[in-house]
């Protein structure tokens, strides 16, 4: 008797049990519209495509170069030639053009460019560019693949990335990170404007892809921060953004080079003590400090500790802003300034003058 009611306890609460599963497995679709069984896989199909980017790696890498630049000795023809740089590029289109830093081809007598295929060719230089640190190569092959590219995608700080390159010569490496600003001017030059991210980029990194967690290209990775003699490892590195490696890439391949304008100025911003000695009622625009006796300011007559607070009309805020607009504006332009100077205000024209490019 007793055994029958054990049991007949237990099946009550088995019974019971079941009647529960059955009531939240129906109720609860029509709680939160998403039935049990399809949010459990749901979560862990989630969890699985987060936690791996093989498929935008597979769609950018192929398309990530080794680059060697090689230095010939003229006095042993027969020596093929020893190794000048190590780097990685990009290719950028079908027709072959690459996409690498200057600093990485700058001393070659001849560039190999090796693709993660097997192939390999000697590459001709099409332009480069030392002031946004930039090259393009091209190299004559069939059924090159392509980086993916869309240059509307906007660079986020907080989005995930991955550099591609060639450390060291290890091989094709795929580094993961963040980035961790973005807009750092001055790094290098007054025109670039670099993505800073904690993805390694190390020496042969240099002209390789940043791409996103789609495989799409974001930018050329191009240096690693160093403090005195120290290389990379502090997690602080740069990449070129796509939208400017891109419009330089155009220049070069039209030109062989990037044609600036110039002005033939230094400058710096105004402060509050530079605009009370000056007298001007704000602290906008830019104050000349140094002038080029033969440059194109000097013949319009400006003067050192004059103010420049307009461009064409276009307010100016400050340096970086009115560099860029004389470096984007075509040489033998002829411009008009609005200039401060002892507290009144003139419309100063000008004609912009080209900017010397300096290989070193």
């Amino acid at each position: 008797m007793i055994i029958k009611d054990a049991i007949i306890y237990v099946g009550k609460a088995i019974l019971f049990g079941l009647i529960m599963a059955a009531v939240i497995i129906f109720i609860l679709p029509l709680i939160t519209g998403q039935s049990l069984t399809n949010g459990i896989t749901s979560r862990v199909s989630t969890s699985s495509s987060e936690l791996s980017f093989s498929k935008a790696v597979r769609r950018a890498a192929p398309a990530v170069v080794n680059i060697y630049s090689l230095s010939i000795d003229q006095s042993k023809p027969l020596n093929p030639g020893s190794l000048q740089g190590l780097g990685s590029g990009v290719i950028m289109s079908k027709e072959g053009y690459i996409l690498t830093n200057y600093h990485v081809i700058k001393r070659a007598d001849e560039i190999v460019v090796a693709l993660q295929d097997g192939r390999k060719f000697t590459s001709e230089v099409v332009g480069s560019d030392p002031e946004t640190d930039l090259a393009v190569l091209k190299v004559e092959g069939d059924n090159l693949p392509v980086v993916p590219l869309n240059l509307n995608i906007p660079a986020r700080v907080g989005d995930v990335v991955l550099a591609i390159g060639n450390p060291y010569n290890l091989g094709q490496t795929i580094t993961q990170g963040i980035i961790s600003a973005t807009g750092r001017n001055g790094l290098s030059s007054g025109y670039l404007d670099f993505l800073q991210t904690d993805a390694a980029i190390n020496a042969g990194n240099s002209g390789g892809a940043l791409i996103d967690t789609t495989g799409q290209l974001i930018g050329i990775n191009t240096a690693a921060f160093q403090i005195g003699g120290e290389g990379g490892g502090h997690g602080i590195n740069f990449a070129i953004p796509i939208k400017l490696a891109h419009s330089i890439m155009g220049k070069l391949i039209k030109n062989g080079r990037v044609i600036r304008g110039a002005l033939g100025i230094g400058g710096e911003a105004v402060g509050p003590v530079m605009a009370q000695i000056l007298n001007i009622p704000d602290l906008t625009g830019v104050v000349i400090t140094e002038i080029d006796p033969n440059g194109p300011a000097a013949q319009a007559k400006l003067r050192p500790r004059d103010v420049i607070t307009e461009f064409e009309g276009e307010a100016i805020p400050g340096v970086e802003m009115l560099m860029d607009r004389i470096a984007e504006t075509t040489p033998g332009t002829k411009i008009t300034m609005t200039v401060i100077r002892e507290g009144k205000s003139y419309q100063v024209p000008v004609i912009i003058g080209e900017k010397p490019v300096h290989y070193n």
